[in-house]
This record gives structure tokens, C-alpha cells and sequence, in this order.
């Protein structure tokens, strides 16, 4: 099974650049998408062409904002939608697609923000998702992707010092937090087959980032321990562009 993973900043906006184009050079089984920015209803016609895929979307109430879609090939036994907790379950960051050996679980990490004013929030989010998963996972095991908002080691940003306790993404309490699924049986596994691998997912639209390769590794896929033996490969496909955030790709022997 091939999945991809991608944080399109605007479902709407980058079906009009080389979209479609590029999901069928890449050809996933499942397809994840985080930061939507519309409604179900809006999503559903951005991706209408995309008839060879069941589709499955999760949108913010607010209008614009966060938002998640999962498109697969192969109907999910079943697919449900945000963690039940009142507080975190109005901006679609959570969809969860169940087949025969593993659920799918797509997530849109909460950013704390410019002047770390949602840390907090994030810090509550980060244990709240950090009990779903392992709650889910007690049935059978989990692929977790998504945009987590946080570089997880210094390798994984290229200013590390400078963002240290003051940027969102990468401060002690965000990374406590990737610790936290990590001590806890999942495994990162861009991070598990390259070890030394310096690469990014995300650059900012400012300063020329991403021709200056000024980046992030925010974007994951997580699994279960008993899944690593199965992962066939893992890579981060930067050469595709559209958004501030490139695709990833896991195929997975399921």
C-alpha cells in the first residue's frame, strides 16, 4: 500500500496549479490531505475529478481554516472523525480510516501559534491525541500521518538555535510532546531509515525559504512498533511544490 501525505494550504488553491497532475504521477492508494481551508461541500467539488477514490472529509465550523480529507482506493471498513473531546472536535483536524489489520489516522496538529499564545491549548491537545491514538490502537495497530507542528530534533529544522523556545513547532514543550507518542511504541519512520537524513517538508512563502532550502521537518508518518518490519519505504518527495509543504510518501507491505 502506498499512502501519501500533504498539507496543501488550501484544497481550492492548488487543485488550479499541477494537482492533479501530480497525484497521478505519484498514483497513492490513499491519499491525506491536512489544512483543506473550506467545507465538506467545497472539498468534495475541489476534488471531483478524483472519481477512482472513496473521499472522506473532516472541515473546521470556522469558514476558511484547518481541515482534513482522506481519499482511498479501497473502501475503509469504517471512517470517524475527531477524538469525541468538545474542545478540539470544531476544526476537523482528526479523521480516522479503519481496514482489516490497522487504522489510518490523518491529523492537522494544532500550530501554537505566533506568539506561542495556543501552547497551552497545544500542550492539552498533544496528550488528549496522545491517549485517542493509544486508545485505537489497543484493536489494532496505527498509521498516523499528518503535519504534527513540531520539528522533532535539531536535525530537523534548519535554524534550530534560533527557533529554540521562541518559534512554534519547536519548542521543549511541543518536542515533550512528539517524546511522548515516541516512548510510547510509535516509531518515526523517516527519522528510523534515515537516521542522518537531513530534509524538510515545509518552508515559509517568506525570505526565498524554500529556494534557500530554509525548512522544516513537520510532516510524519508514525506507526505502530509491530509495523516498522512492514514499511518498504519512506521519502519525503520535496520535487513537488503547489504548497509550503511537500508530499510524503510511506509504502507499507499491509
Amino acid at each position: 500500500m502506498k499512502i501519501i501525505s500533504w498539507n496543501v494550504n488550501g484544497v481550492r488553491a492548488i487543485t488550479k496549479k499541477d494537482f492533479f497532475d501530480d497525484i497521478s504521477k505519484m498514483d497513492p492508494d490513499v491519499l491525506c490531505l491536512q489544512e483543506t481551508k473550506a467545507q465538506n461541500e467545497e472539498v468534495e467539488e475541489a476534488l471531483s475529478e478524483m472519481t477512482d477514490y472513496h473521499q472522506y472529509y473532516n472541515s473546521a465550523e470556522r469558514k476558511g481554516y484547518s481541515g482534513v480529507a482522506i481519499l482511498s482506493k479501497k473502501e475503509p471498513i469504517s471512517v470517524t472523525y475527531d477524538m469525541g473531546i468538545a474542545e478540539h472536535d470544531t476544526e476537523g483536524r482528526v479523521i480516522c480510516a479503519e481496514y482489516d489489520t490497522f487504522y489510518l489516522v490523518n491529523v492537522y496538529v494544532p500550530n501554537s501559534g505566533q506568539k506561542l499564545e495556543r501552547l497551552d491549548y497545544r500542550k492539552g491537545w498533544d496528550t488528549d491525541f496522545h491517549n485517542y491514538l493509544k486508545n485505537i490502537e489497543k484493536t489494532k495497530s496505527v498509521i498516523l500521518c499528518g503535519d504534527l507542528n513540531v520539528a522533532h530534533q535539531a536535525i530537523d529544522l534548519k535554524n534550530d538555535k534560533a527557533n529554540y523556545n521562541k518559534t512554534a513547532g519547536y519548542t521543549q514543550i511541543e518536542i515533550d510532546g512528539m517524546d511522548n507518542f515516541l516512548n510510547e511504541g510509535f516509531v518515526d519512520t523517516f527519522r528510523h531509515f534515515h537516521p542522518e537524513t537531513v530534509a524538510y517538508t515545509y518552508w515559509s512563502y517568506r525570505f526565498k525559504s524554500r529556494e534557500r532550502n530554509t525548512g522544516w521537518r513537520i510532516d510524519y508518518f508514525l506507526v505502530s512498533n509491530p509495523l516498522v518490519e512492514k514499511v518498504n519505504k519512506v521519502e519525503i518527495l520535496s520535487e513537488y511544490f503547489g504548497s509550503d509543504h511537500c508530499p510524503i510518501k510511506l509504502e507499507i507491505g499491509i
